[in-house]
Protein backbone atom coordinates (compact mmCIF):
# COMPACT_ATOMS: atom_id res chain seq x y z
CA UNK A 1 0.00 0.00 0.00
CA UNK A 2 1.48 3.75 -0.57
CA UNK A 3 3.02 5.35 2.33
CA UNK A 4 1.40 8.48 2.17
CA UNK A 5 -2.37 6.41 1.98
CA UNK A 6 -1.14 4.41 5.10
CA UNK A 7 -0.53 7.50 6.89
CA UNK A 8 -3.25 8.98 6.08
CA UNK A 9 -5.26 5.91 7.41
CA UNK A 10 -3.01 6.17 10.83
CA UNK A 11 -3.83 9.95 10.99
CA UNK A 12 -7.68 9.86 10.15
CA UNK A 13 -8.08 6.97 12.92
CA UNK A 14 -6.50 8.79 15.49
CA UNK A 15 -8.56 11.55 15.64
CA UNK A 16 -11.48 9.98 15.00
CA UNK A 17 -10.76 8.23 18.30
CA UNK A 18 -10.79 11.65 20.23
CA UNK A 19 -13.83 13.29 18.14
CA UNK A 20 -16.40 10.60 18.63
CA UNK A 21 -16.31 11.30 22.35
CA UNK A 22 -14.89 14.91 22.82
CA UNK A 23 -17.38 17.17 21.88
CA UNK A 24 -20.02 15.12 23.01
CA UNK A 25 -19.07 14.02 26.24
CA UNK A 26 -20.94 17.06 27.74
CA UNK A 27 -24.37 15.91 26.83
CA UNK A 28 -24.16 12.45 27.85
CA UNK A 29 -22.54 13.71 31.09
CA UNK A 30 -25.38 16.19 31.71
CA UNK A 31 -28.65 15.06 30.20
CA UNK A 32 -27.99 11.42 30.86
CA UNK A 33 -26.17 11.13 34.34
CA UNK A 34 -27.19 14.41 35.46
CA UNK A 35 -24.28 14.77 37.22
CA UNK A 36 -22.50 18.34 38.39
CA UNK A 37 -20.94 21.03 36.28
CA UNK A 38 -18.69 21.23 38.44
CA UNK A 39 -17.28 17.22 38.55
CA UNK A 40 -17.20 17.76 34.88
CA UNK A 41 -14.49 20.11 35.25
CA UNK A 42 -11.98 17.79 36.14
CA UNK A 43 -12.86 15.46 33.36
CA UNK A 44 -11.33 18.13 30.86
CA UNK A 45 -7.96 18.34 33.29
CA UNK A 46 -7.48 14.72 32.89
CA UNK A 47 -5.91 15.37 29.24
CA UNK A 48 -3.58 17.77 30.57
CA UNK A 49 -2.65 15.97 33.66
CA UNK A 50 -1.47 12.63 31.70
CA UNK A 51 0.42 15.38 29.24
CA UNK A 52 2.65 16.05 32.08
CA UNK A 53 4.05 12.72 32.06
CA UNK A 54 3.05 10.28 29.77
CA UNK A 55 4.24 11.83 26.18
CA UNK A 56 7.85 11.99 27.60
CA UNK A 57 7.45 8.36 29.39
CA UNK A 58 6.51 7.17 25.68
CA UNK A 59 8.89 8.58 24.14
CA UNK A 60 11.64 7.26 26.30
CA UNK A 61 10.13 4.04 26.09
CA UNK A 62 10.25 4.36 21.64
CA UNK A 63 13.45 5.47 21.91
CA UNK A 64 15.09 3.14 24.00
CA UNK A 65 13.27 -0.25 24.33
CA UNK A 66 10.65 -0.91 21.36
CA UNK A 67 9.63 0.17 17.87
CA UNK A 68 7.38 3.55 18.59
CA UNK A 69 4.51 2.02 16.22
CA UNK A 70 4.46 -1.16 18.32
CA UNK A 71 4.14 0.70 21.57
CA UNK A 72 1.09 3.11 19.46
CA UNK A 73 -0.41 0.20 18.84
CA UNK A 74 -0.08 -1.53 22.60
CA UNK A 75 -1.66 1.85 23.61
CA UNK A 76 -4.63 2.04 21.49
CA UNK A 77 -5.64 -1.35 22.47
CA UNK A 78 -5.45 -0.81 26.07
CA UNK A 79 -7.45 2.21 25.63
CA UNK A 80 -9.98 0.66 23.44
CA UNK A 81 -10.59 -1.44 26.75
CA UNK A 82 -11.07 1.41 28.79
CA UNK A 83 -13.08 3.43 26.34
CA UNK A 84 -15.52 0.19 26.64
CA UNK A 85 -15.63 0.15 30.22
CA UNK A 86 -16.81 3.78 30.45
CA UNK A 87 -20.92 2.97 30.06
CA UNK A 88 -20.41 0.77 33.26
CA UNK A 89 -19.40 3.74 35.38
CA UNK A 90 -22.22 4.89 37.48
CA UNK A 91 -19.97 7.26 39.81
CA UNK A 92 -18.90 10.90 38.96
CA UNK A 93 -15.77 10.29 41.07
CA UNK A 94 -14.97 7.10 39.23
CA UNK A 95 -15.56 8.57 35.79
CA UNK A 96 -12.49 10.71 36.61
CA UNK A 97 -10.15 8.20 37.29
CA UNK A 98 -11.46 5.78 34.32
CA UNK A 99 -11.01 8.59 32.23
CA UNK A 100 -7.50 9.78 33.55
CA UNK A 101 -6.43 6.26 32.55
CA UNK A 102 -7.93 6.50 29.03
CA UNK A 103 -6.21 9.79 28.55
CA UNK A 104 -2.53 8.25 30.31
CA UNK A 105 -2.87 5.87 27.24
CA UNK A 106 -4.46 8.15 24.32
CA UNK A 107 -1.90 11.22 24.98
CA UNK A 108 1.12 9.73 24.17
CA UNK A 109 -0.26 8.22 21.02
CA UNK A 110 -0.80 12.19 19.70
CA UNK A 111 3.57 12.36 19.69
CA UNK A 112 4.19 8.55 18.62
CA UNK A 113 2.45 9.30 15.60
CA UNK A 114 4.52 12.20 14.55
CA UNK A 115 7.16 9.98 15.82
CA UNK A 116 6.11 7.63 13.34
CA UNK A 117 5.11 9.30 10.38
CA UNK A 118 8.22 11.61 10.44
CA UNK A 119 10.77 8.54 10.77
CA UNK A 120 8.43 6.93 7.55
CA UNK A 121 8.73 9.81 5.25
CA UNK A 122 12.49 10.19 6.10
CA UNK A 123 12.90 6.91 5.30
CA UNK A 124 11.34 6.45 1.95
CA UNK A 125 13.27 9.91 1.20
CA UNK A 126 10.44 12.61 1.62
CA UNK A 127 10.47 15.95 2.70
CA UNK A 128 8.33 15.70 6.01
CA UNK A 129 7.77 19.74 5.87
CA UNK A 130 6.23 19.43 1.89
CA UNK A 131 4.18 16.02 2.66
CA UNK A 132 3.59 15.75 6.29
CA UNK A 133 0.70 18.46 6.32
CA UNK A 134 -1.10 17.03 3.57
CA UNK A 135 -1.40 13.43 5.39
CA UNK A 136 -2.14 15.49 8.86
CA UNK A 137 -5.08 17.39 7.37
CA UNK A 138 -6.58 14.04 7.20
CA UNK A 139 -6.35 13.44 11.17
CA UNK A 140 -8.89 16.33 11.23
CA UNK A 141 -11.18 15.06 8.94
CA UNK A 142 -11.42 12.18 11.03
CA UNK A 143 -12.19 14.50 14.19
CA UNK A 144 -15.37 16.10 12.14
CA UNK A 145 -16.48 12.56 10.24
CA UNK A 146 -16.21 11.30 14.51
CA UNK A 147 -18.68 14.11 15.04
CA UNK A 148 -20.94 13.42 12.29
CA UNK A 149 -21.36 9.51 13.18
CA UNK A 150 -22.16 10.23 16.66
CA UNK A 151 -24.76 12.72 15.71
CA UNK A 152 -26.48 11.07 12.94
CA UNK A 153 -26.78 7.89 14.83
CA UNK A 154 -28.17 10.05 17.69
CA UNK A 155 -25.43 8.65 20.28
CA UNK A 156 -24.72 11.96 21.18
CA UNK A 157 -26.66 11.58 25.07
CA UNK A 158 -26.00 8.04 24.35
CA UNK A 159 -22.83 5.98 26.00
CA UNK A 160 -22.90 4.67 22.60
CA UNK A 161 -20.89 7.25 21.59
CA UNK A 162 -17.52 5.36 23.90
CA UNK A 163 -18.57 2.15 21.71
CA UNK A 164 -17.63 4.27 18.57
CA UNK A 165 -14.73 5.55 19.80
CA UNK A 166 -13.45 1.82 21.28
CA UNK A 167 -14.22 0.35 17.79
CA UNK A 168 -11.86 2.88 16.21
CA UNK A 169 -9.07 2.73 18.97
CA UNK A 170 -9.13 -1.20 18.45
CA UNK A 171 -8.63 -0.92 14.60
CA UNK A 172 -6.37 1.62 15.40
CA UNK A 173 -4.42 -0.45 17.71
CA UNK A 174 -4.14 -3.54 15.35
CA UNK A 175 -3.32 -1.65 12.29
CA UNK A 176 -0.91 0.20 13.97
CA UNK A 177 1.49 -3.34 13.89
CA UNK A 178 1.37 -2.74 9.98
CA UNK A 179 2.99 0.30 9.92
CA UNK A 180 6.73 1.10 8.80
CA UNK A 181 9.32 -0.18 11.35
CA UNK A 182 10.15 2.98 13.21
CA UNK A 183 13.06 1.11 15.74
CA UNK A 184 14.88 2.77 18.70
CA UNK A 185 18.05 4.86 18.13
CA UNK A 186 19.32 4.91 21.38
CA UNK A 187 22.96 3.79 21.67
CA UNK A 188 24.14 3.62 25.40
CA UNK A 189 27.48 5.17 25.63
CA UNK A 190 30.53 4.35 28.23
CA UNK A 191 30.76 7.74 30.81
CA UNK A 192 26.55 8.84 29.68
CA UNK A 193 25.31 11.53 31.49
CA UNK A 194 22.58 10.73 34.75
CA UNK A 195 19.95 12.01 31.63
CA UNK A 196 21.28 9.50 29.47
CA UNK A 197 20.68 6.93 32.43
CA UNK A 198 16.80 7.69 33.10
CA UNK A 199 15.85 8.03 29.84
CA UNK A 200 15.68 12.44 30.19
CA UNK A 201 18.05 12.83 26.80
CA UNK A 202 15.47 15.27 25.29
CA UNK A 203 15.38 17.80 28.05
CA UNK A 204 19.31 18.66 26.61
CA UNK A 205 17.33 20.62 24.80
CA UNK A 206 16.95 23.31 27.27
CA UNK A 207 20.70 23.75 26.66
CA UNK A 208 19.94 25.37 23.89
CA UNK A 209 18.94 29.02 24.92
CA UNK A 210 16.86 29.23 21.50
CA UNK A 211 14.89 26.24 22.17
CA UNK A 212 14.39 26.75 26.10
CA UNK A 213 12.42 29.97 24.90
CA UNK A 214 10.89 27.73 22.25
CA UNK A 215 9.49 25.55 24.25
CA UNK A 216 8.34 28.41 27.07
CA UNK A 217 6.78 29.69 24.52
CA UNK A 218 5.00 26.61 23.30
CA UNK A 219 3.72 26.39 26.70
CA UNK A 220 2.35 29.71 26.81
CA UNK A 221 0.37 29.41 23.82
CA UNK A 222 -0.75 25.24 25.11
CA UNK A 223 -2.62 27.77 27.32
CA UNK A 224 -4.14 30.12 25.13
CA UNK A 225 -5.76 26.39 23.19
CA UNK A 226 -7.20 25.35 26.62
CA UNK A 227 -9.09 28.76 27.02
CA UNK A 228 -10.73 28.68 23.82
CA UNK A 229 -11.63 24.53 24.73
CA UNK A 230 -13.10 24.84 27.76
CA UNK A 231 -14.82 28.26 27.15
CA UNK A 232 -16.14 28.32 23.29
CA UNK A 233 -19.26 26.22 23.23
CA UNK A 234 -20.16 27.64 26.69
CA UNK A 235 -19.93 30.94 25.92
CA UNK A 236 -22.48 30.27 22.57
CA UNK A 237 -24.48 28.68 25.07
CA UNK A 238 -25.39 31.18 27.30
CA UNK A 239 -26.64 33.30 24.76
CA UNK A 240 -29.85 31.00 24.88
CA UNK A 241 -30.72 33.10 28.40
CA UNK A 242 -31.17 36.08 26.18
CA UNK A 243 -34.72 36.06 24.42
CA UNK A 244 -33.25 37.91 21.50
CA UNK A 245 -30.68 35.39 20.78
CA UNK A 246 -32.45 32.05 22.17
CA UNK A 247 -34.07 30.80 19.03
CA UNK A 248 -30.73 31.52 16.72
CA UNK A 249 -29.46 28.99 15.02
CA UNK A 250 -25.76 29.21 16.48
CA UNK A 251 -27.45 29.56 19.91
CA UNK A 252 -29.33 26.04 19.26
CA UNK A 253 -26.32 24.49 17.51
CA UNK A 254 -23.48 25.93 18.90
CA UNK A 255 -21.65 22.58 18.19
CA UNK A 256 -22.11 23.05 14.51
CA UNK A 257 -20.79 27.04 14.64
CA UNK A 258 -17.68 25.47 16.44
CA UNK A 259 -17.09 22.72 13.84
CA UNK A 260 -16.00 25.50 11.67
CA UNK A 261 -13.05 25.64 13.64
CA UNK A 262 -12.14 22.07 12.87
CA UNK A 263 -12.84 22.70 9.02
CA UNK A 264 -10.75 25.78 8.77
CA UNK A 265 -7.80 23.55 10.33
CA UNK A 266 -8.04 21.40 6.83
CA UNK A 267 -7.14 24.19 4.88
CA UNK A 268 -4.41 25.72 7.17
CA UNK A 269 -2.50 22.72 7.26
CA UNK A 270 -1.92 22.30 3.57
CA UNK A 271 -0.61 25.92 3.83
CA UNK A 272 1.85 25.13 6.40
CA UNK A 273 5.09 24.16 3.76
CA UNK A 274 4.74 27.44 1.96
CA UNK A 275 4.78 29.38 5.11
CA UNK A 276 7.24 27.66 6.88
CA UNK A 277 9.68 27.66 3.78
CA UNK A 278 8.82 31.13 2.73
CA UNK A 279 8.96 32.64 6.26
CA UNK A 280 10.44 30.88 8.74
CA UNK A 281 9.23 29.45 12.09
CA UNK A 282 9.72 32.29 13.47
CA UNK A 283 6.97 34.22 11.68
CA UNK A 284 4.99 31.32 11.81
CA UNK A 285 4.47 31.06 14.69
CA UNK A 286 4.42 34.88 15.42
CA UNK A 287 1.45 34.34 13.09
CA UNK A 288 -0.24 31.77 15.37
CA UNK A 289 -0.21 34.30 18.39
CA UNK A 290 -1.54 37.44 16.74
CA UNK A 291 -4.46 34.47 15.05
CA UNK A 292 -5.28 33.53 18.89
CA UNK A 293 -5.62 37.32 20.08
CA UNK A 294 -8.07 38.24 17.23
CA UNK A 295 -9.64 34.57 17.71
CA UNK A 296 -10.33 35.94 21.56
CA UNK A 297 -11.50 39.48 20.34
CA UNK A 298 -13.58 38.78 17.50
CA UNK A 299 -15.31 36.47 20.46
CA UNK A 300 -15.37 39.82 22.70
CA UNK A 301 -17.62 41.96 20.17
CA UNK A 302 -19.17 38.74 18.40
CA UNK A 303 -23.06 37.63 19.07
CA UNK A 304 -25.78 35.27 17.26
CA UNK A 305 -27.08 37.81 16.08
CA UNK A 306 -25.73 40.66 13.70
CA UNK A 307 -22.36 39.68 15.10
CA UNK A 308 -22.46 36.03 13.95
CA UNK A 309 -20.14 36.99 11.04
CA UNK A 310 -17.31 37.89 14.07
CA UNK A 311 -17.76 34.52 15.04
CA UNK A 312 -17.75 32.61 12.36
CA UNK A 313 -14.55 34.40 10.99
CA UNK A 314 -13.18 33.94 14.85
CA UNK A 315 -13.32 30.23 14.31
CA UNK A 316 -11.99 30.23 10.35
CA UNK A 317 -8.93 32.12 12.55
CA UNK A 318 -8.72 29.32 14.60
CA UNK A 319 -7.38 26.87 11.50
CA UNK A 320 -4.66 29.10 11.42
CA UNK A 321 -3.87 30.03 15.24
CA UNK A 322 -3.81 25.74 15.80
CA UNK A 323 -2.44 24.58 13.14
CA UNK A 324 0.48 27.25 12.63
CA UNK A 325 1.60 26.41 16.38
CA UNK A 326 1.33 22.77 16.67
CA UNK A 327 1.88 21.38 13.60
CA UNK A 328 4.62 24.27 12.57
CA UNK A 329 6.37 23.56 16.42
CA UNK A 330 6.54 19.59 16.07
CA UNK A 331 8.50 20.00 12.65
CA UNK A 332 10.76 22.72 14.05
CA UNK A 333 11.09 20.18 17.11
CA UNK A 334 12.09 17.51 14.51
CA UNK A 335 14.55 19.38 12.62
CA UNK A 336 16.43 20.81 15.87
CA UNK A 337 16.57 16.87 17.57
CA UNK A 338 19.27 14.09 17.29
CA UNK A 339 17.22 11.12 15.62
CA UNK A 340 18.24 9.20 18.68
CA UNK A 341 15.90 11.29 20.53
CA UNK A 342 12.79 11.49 18.25
CA UNK A 343 10.05 10.60 19.71
CA UNK A 344 11.27 11.72 23.21
CA UNK A 345 11.62 15.45 21.61
CA UNK A 346 7.81 14.96 20.44
CA UNK A 347 6.91 14.25 23.99
CA UNK A 348 8.58 16.64 25.13
CA UNK A 349 6.62 19.44 23.29
CA UNK A 350 3.30 17.31 24.13
CA UNK A 351 4.41 17.81 27.52
CA UNK A 352 4.74 21.62 27.38
CA UNK A 353 1.42 22.38 25.47
CA UNK A 354 -0.86 20.04 25.86
CA UNK A 355 0.57 19.52 29.53
CA UNK A 356 2.22 21.99 31.78
CA UNK A 357 0.64 25.01 29.16
CA UNK A 358 -3.51 23.13 29.66
CA UNK A 359 -3.26 22.63 33.25
CA UNK A 360 -1.74 26.03 34.14
CA UNK A 361 -4.37 27.31 31.01
CA UNK A 362 -7.85 25.62 32.89
CA UNK A 363 -6.55 26.45 36.01
CA UNK A 364 -5.30 29.98 36.28
CA UNK A 365 -8.52 31.25 34.23
CA UNK A 366 -10.57 29.51 36.00
CA UNK A 367 -9.45 32.04 39.27
CA UNK A 368 -9.24 34.98 37.05
CA UNK A 369 -12.78 34.41 35.26
CA UNK A 370 -13.71 33.94 38.94
CA UNK A 371 -12.57 36.75 40.67
CA UNK A 372 -13.17 39.05 38.27
CA UNK A 373 -15.62 37.98 35.45
CA UNK A 374 -18.20 35.88 37.73
CA UNK A 375 -21.22 38.33 38.67
CA UNK A 376 -23.36 38.07 42.22
CA UNK A 377 -26.06 35.84 39.84
CA UNK A 378 -23.21 33.47 38.79
CA UNK A 379 -23.58 35.01 35.02
CA UNK A 380 -20.25 35.39 32.94
CA UNK A 381 -18.74 39.21 31.98
CA UNK A 382 -17.85 37.48 28.67
CA UNK A 383 -16.86 40.51 26.67
CA UNK A 384 -14.37 40.87 30.05
CA UNK A 385 -13.11 37.46 29.48
CA UNK A 386 -12.24 37.73 25.69
CA UNK A 387 -10.61 40.75 25.96
CA UNK A 388 -8.39 40.03 28.75
CA UNK A 389 -7.44 36.51 26.78
CA UNK A 390 -7.18 38.53 23.57
CA UNK A 391 -4.71 41.02 25.74
CA UNK A 392 -2.30 38.04 26.83
CA UNK A 393 -2.26 36.91 23.27
CA UNK A 394 -0.97 40.10 22.36
CA UNK A 395 1.84 40.11 25.32
CA UNK A 396 2.99 37.09 24.51
CA UNK A 397 3.58 36.89 20.73
CA UNK A 398 5.46 40.80 21.61
CA UNK A 399 7.69 38.92 24.24
CA UNK A 400 8.14 35.95 21.36
CA UNK A 401 9.24 38.59 18.76
CA UNK A 402 11.75 39.74 21.41
CA UNK A 403 13.10 37.06 22.64
CA UNK A 404 13.20 34.11 20.24
CA UNK A 405 16.36 34.95 17.85
CA UNK A 406 16.42 32.63 15.18
CA UNK A 407 17.27 33.36 11.52
CA UNK A 408 15.42 31.84 8.97
CA UNK A 409 17.72 29.74 6.44
CA UNK A 410 15.45 28.13 3.31
CA UNK A 411 18.11 25.66 2.16
CA UNK A 412 18.77 24.53 5.87
CA UNK A 413 15.72 23.59 6.40
CA UNK A 414 14.97 21.86 2.77
CA UNK A 415 18.45 19.82 3.34
CA UNK A 416 17.12 18.86 6.74
CA UNK A 417 13.68 18.05 6.24
CA UNK A 418 15.46 14.75 4.18
CA UNK A 419 18.12 14.44 6.51
CA UNK A 420 18.28 10.72 8.62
Amino acid sequence: MNLRLRLTAMNFLQYYVWGSWLITIGAYWFQTKHWSGAQFGAIFSTMGIASLFMPSIAGVIADKYINAEKLYGIFHICGAAILCAVPMIQSPGLMFWVMLINMMFYMPTISLAIAVAYNALKSDGKDVVRDYPPIRVWGTVGFIAALWTVSLLRLETSSGQFYVAAAAALALGLYAFTLPPCPPRFQRRENQSWLDTFGLTSFKLFRDARMAVFFLFAMLLGASLQLTNAYGDTFLHDFAQMDEYKNLVAVKYPAIIMSISQISETLFILAIPFFLRRFGIKTVMLISMLAWTLRFGLFAYGDPGSGLWMIVLSCIVYGMAFDFFNISGSLFVEGQSDPSIRASAQGLFMLMTNGIGAVLGSSISGLVIEAFFTRPDQSKDWHGIWMTFATYSLIVAVLFMVLFRHKHDRAAIESAAIAH
